[in-house]
């Protein structure tokens, strides 16, 4: 990449029209007990990482407008709510049967595709995320809304049917787990939200909803949708702090289902005030440090186009990003020198204009401390290998290959969440192997490789120590229809559309002795539809 970053920051003049921030949009409304209840206590700004060019020359942050900043009390009340509509299982929502329910979802879904636009717009400009990959998220999480839908279906129809197991007639249906709590990560703070989210509401369980800290307002032109679209208190929508909202729910022991998408050390600090820790279901996703490893007998264009979009994919913060790459001794220069080259073809700029890959950071003090992953393994040995590589402009952050990092400099083992990409030469696998095994995380890895013999080797070796091995490929969560895990800190729980309705949910039976009388009863209850639970019903 090669660009003069004084001008990557644009006047507000020259913004096109239809891609200018709406506002400052001043957000005093959060949903309780199916009420947008108004706030008149402080609020919390909400800050671009864009910053617009003044007339003077200077650069000025742009400021998107603010969002409630909420106390204990009110964040106790949303907990209140959704506790009163569950009802110890016995409120309307849970005990609603499946194709109600999916009718409340549905009905959700049509209220929320006429807001891409305003949400695609909000994407953009909170955390920077480029235009393409806003619309992408959109259309992904309407995608995933009605894939949750048709897995719920089949899940209801394998259901319906009774079986028959040594003289005892049993009929197993999954169930909600209560009150769940649902925190979505500022990278994906639409879809890796609706991931938890959407599964959590269509089982049953009434939800407390906190926004990502960055990629909070986009969910404002939702919460009429979520409003209007499911009962009262099933739904509650919270803002503020998360030490002090948050740590009070927890503190309370009311929450059932903690799904949380963030660092293994917030998880553990959360999971940790509940007084009943044992009785607390998790779905978590959590850090990684996946490692892209390149054997000798490789096809190099393909392995360095893959590692080039998988470490700087959304200038590399995405959890699946490769944010190591272990490349063998005897290609190791061939291959950082067409690493270098095809990142001289990444354009920055705006996340609205076309092509653009690169885009500012949000996460406030991100180029400090990426600047100082820089300095410290530049001080141990490695060189930043392409033209300005670190160079920085307040938010902006130019990616830097680093090469030769070694296991002394703490881009080795830290995870960097930015567009940094450390290169680690190796000779033998053994030494990869040990890295992979020795790490604490354990989400995924990528190998890029011809030599089958090699590559069935290191699969052996790594299969048991992260959720997926990407063969040639980088790092990925999708199809949603695949397993998305991870081992050690990564991750507590399996998502994905089918494995998510189960983490949200527990299975129940109801059985009796296969006799006459016990049939009759049966009979009697699901011919006259006395049950929600017990019934035959087949959803199409």
């Amino acid at each position: 990449m090669t660009t003069d970053l004084s001008q990557l920051f644009p006047a507000a003049a020259d913004i096109p029209a239809e891609f200018q921030a709406e506002g400052p949009i001043t957000q005093r409304e959060y949903l309780v007990n199916g009420e947008l209840v108004q706030w008149d206590g402080d609020l919390a700004p909400v800050k671009s990482p864009i910053f617009l060019r003044q007339p003077d020359g200077t650069l000025q942050q742009a400021i998107l407008g603010s969002t409630p900043l909420l106390n204990a009390d009110a964040a106790l009340q949303a907990l209140d709510s959704a506790v009163s509509a569950y009802d110890l299982g016995q409120g309307a929502w849970p005990t609603m049967t499946v194709a109600q329910r999916i009718g409340h979802v549905e009905n959700f879904l049509n209220k929320m595709k006429p807001q891409r636009d305003a949400v695609v717009r909000l994407l953009m400009w909170e955390i920077g995320k480029n235009r393409a990959d806003s619309e992408k998220e959109f259309d992904r999480t309407c995608d995933y809304i009605v894939d949750t839908i048709n897995a719920l279906k089949a899940l209801d129809r394998r259901s319906s049917r009774f079986e028959n197991e040594q003289g005892t007639l049993g009929q197993i249906r999954r169930v909600p787990l209560g009150v769940a709590l649902c925190m979505g990560p500022y990278n994906y703070p639409l879809n890796e939200t609706f991931t938890t989210l959407i599964p959590a509401l269509i089982m049953g369980n009434t939800v407390v909803f906190k926004p990502a800290k960055f990629g909070v307002l986009l969910i404002r032109p939702l919460l009429e949708a979520f409003r209007d679209s499911f009962p009262p208190g099933v739904i509650n929508i919270i803002y503020g702090r998360g030490r002090e909202t948050v740590g009070a729910l927890m503190e309370s022991g009311k929450v059932d289902v903690f799904a949380f998408i963030g660092t293994n050390k917030g998880a553990s600090d959360l999971k940790k005030l509940h007084p009943k820790p044992h009785r607390l279901r998790a779905a978590l996703g959590l850090d990684a440090k996946n490692p892209g490893i390149v054997l000798p007998d490789v096809d190099l264009d393909n392995a360095v186009n893959e590692c080039v979009t998988g470490s700087l994919s959304f200038n590399g913060q995405r959890c699946t990003a490769l944010k190591i790459l272990f490349v063998h001794r005897s290609i190791v220069d061939d291959f950082v020198s067409r690493f270098v080259a095809r990142m001289a073809t990444l354009k920055a700029g705006m996340p609205w204009e076309a092509g653009v890959t690169l885009t500012p950071l949000p996460e406030p003090g991100k180029t400090e401390f990426l600047t100082n992953l820089l300095a410290d393994a530049c001080s141990k040995g490695a060189q930043i290998m392409n033209e300005q590589g670190g160079t920085t402009l307040e938010t902006f952050f130019c990616p830097a290959l680093l090469y030769p990092v070694s296991a002394e400099m703490r881009v080795y083992n830290e995870e960097q969440f930015g567009p940094i990409v450390p290169v680690v030469p190796y000779d033998d696998l053994s030494e990869v192997v040990e890295y992979v095994r020795s790490s604490n995380f354990g989400q995924q890895l990528s190998l890029f490789g011809r030599d089958a013999k090699q590559m069935a080797r290191m699969i052996d070796a790594c299969v048991n120590q992260v959720g997926r091995i990407n063969l040639n490929a980088q790092c990925q969560r999708g199809p949603d229809s695949f397993p998305f895990n991870g081992r050690k800190d990564s991750a507590e729980g399996t998502l994905s559309v089918s494995d998510a309705l189960r983490v949200f949910s527990i299975r129940t039976l109801v059985a009796a002795k296969d006799t006459a009388d016990s049939k009759a009863l049966i009979g009697s209850i699901i011919r006259d539809r006395e049950s929600s639970f017990l019934s035959t019903d087949y959803i199409f």
